[in-house]
């Protein structure tokens, strides 16, 4: 079905459209450089009638959550008659994807789903967009300041606590030593993972974290991080990844070193695909891992609510998360694998 794209003018209802977003000149002066974030006005909500270009600006498709977060957009937006959606993938190039985003202006996009790289890099053209008047849906990953329509995504903070709980009360109750891998560093769920853990494990002063590594996210680099750190380490207990292609590198990695028995394995994200987090628990390679939604579905829901259904939107939607263990895991993994 082809699809009409209209010139940046007509993109932004009336104030009524969005509460969050209401539509209202003050300044074209991004909010980070000084200015006030006002959006532009435009045009009346064409609703219904109407035909839409979504443009969706993905932070890198090589870890398989994001492109398992741009299939359940596909998805989605494949049952909105209104709905087409271009996609972008700045393969973890801030300056790329800030000109991915600049490339869907140009197309004249009617809203912006981003799930940014990092936050300060993408903060100045995310408000920019923001600022013509264009709804913006900042999934998973936060920008700086508050120049959106609305953030989608789980509570980081608190998936890393319950990591730290996790391993303080269930792997570590005596106390132990554990290896952290990072997140790509300036992404707001790698600081917040790692701040969560923190206050999860603190109530038990026994466990002490013993090393560190940056795995930006990927599996191979998590594997390699690990083998630097299991030369240097010959007592580790647990390994705390932020999400499970690095846990699953891990593993690999304590494998080819026939020490995989000695340590648990934990991550995040629990996809349930054949590839993801919640088989590897059921496997045995993960102890746990825990639900970290896409946000794919909401994010076009949310886009045909303000697009299609006219309607004001909240400013944040938080999803649920859920602990996968070896207990759970075969039935989380066929309730989640057929929706």
């Amino acid at each position: 079905m082809s699809r009409t794209i209209r010139a940046l003018t007509a993109l932004c209802g009336t104030a009524a459209l969005f509460a969050v977003a209401a539509c209202g000149t003050e300044s074209d002066v991004p909010e980070s450089a000084g200015g006030s974030a006002q959006p532009d006005e435009g045009t009346e909500c064409a609703g219904a009638d109407g035909e839409y270009l979504i443009g969706m600006s993905q932070a890198n498709v090589a870890e398989p959550y994001r492109q398992q977060m741009d299939d359940d957009i596909e998805a989605a937006a494949a049952e909105v008659d209104q709905f087409e959606v271009v996609f972008a993938d700045a393969a973890q190039d801030n300056a790329k994807q800030v000109a991915d985003v600049e490339n869907f202006l140009t197309q004249g996009i009617d809203l912006l789903i981003i799930s940014p790289n990092e936050a300060a890099p993408l903060t100045a053209v995310v408000e920019r967009a923001y600022n013509e008047g264009i709804p913006v849906i900042v999934l998973d990953r936060k920008i700086e300041g508050d120049s959106y329509t609305q953030f989608i995504g789980a509570d980081n903070t608190e998936i890393g606590r319950a990591a730290g709980e996790y391993v303080a009360t269930e792997l570590l109750p005596d106390g132990g030593s554990v290896v952290e891998l990072k997140g790509l560093p300036g992404s707001t769920p790698a600081q917040e993972r790692a701040d969560g853990f923190r206050a999860g494990i603190a109530a038990n002063p026994n466990i002490e974290i013993i090393a560190e590594g940056v795995g930006d996210w990927l599996r191979e680099k998590g594997q390699s991080q690990f083998e630097a750190i299991l030369q240097a380490q010959q007592a580790i207990d647990v390994v705390y990844a932020h999400n499970d292609p690095m846990a699953e590198g891990a593993y690999l990695a304590a494998q080819a070193a026939s020490r995989q028995s000695e340590m648990s394995f934990i991550g995040i994200d629990a996809l349930p695909i054949p590839s993801g987090g919640i088989k590897a628990v059921e496997e045995g390679r993960l102890s746990a891992t825990f639900v970290y939604p896409t946000g794919g579905k909401e994010a076009i829901a949310t886009a045909e609510e303000i697009l299609v259904q006219c309607a004001e939107v909240d400013k944040e939607q938080i999803l649920e998360t859920e602990l996968i263990t070896v207990e759970n895991a075969a039935e989380i993994y066929a309730r989640n694998a057929t929706q």
